[in-house]
């Protein structure tokens, strides 16, 4: 199956987070922290919402940083993946060349 989010929203996909230290200890589940990076899976249209016209500036494949706690999360095909309103994204991590 696959998402296809509508207007102004987004669907990511959590970016795993590190399971042990620089040290190398081992953290168990309960003492790591939700990710708040993602990678952009789906792109609604935008258009107009609220009588304001959204224009999207993401695209799929985009890294994203988001609030601990925001959109809503579902299960889909034994994935977890979130579904935001594109103005919920803080930012877009862009990698610099070397």
């Amino acid at each position: 199956m696959k998402l296809e989010p509508l207007f102004d929203r987004i669907v990511i996909k959590e970016i795993n987070p590190e399971t042990t230290t620089a040290s190398g200890i081992i953290l168990p589940a309960a003492a790591q922290e939700k990710p708040q990076m993602a990678t952009v899976t789906a792109v609604g249209a935008g258009g107009f919402v609220d009588g304001k016209e959204i224009k999207m500036l993401l695209k799929v494949g985009d890294i994203v940083l988001y609030p601990k706690y925001a959109g809503s999360e579902f299960k889909l095909d034994g994935e977890t993946l979130t579904v935001l309103r594109q103005s919920d994204v803080l930012a877009k991590v862009i990698k610099e060349a070397k």
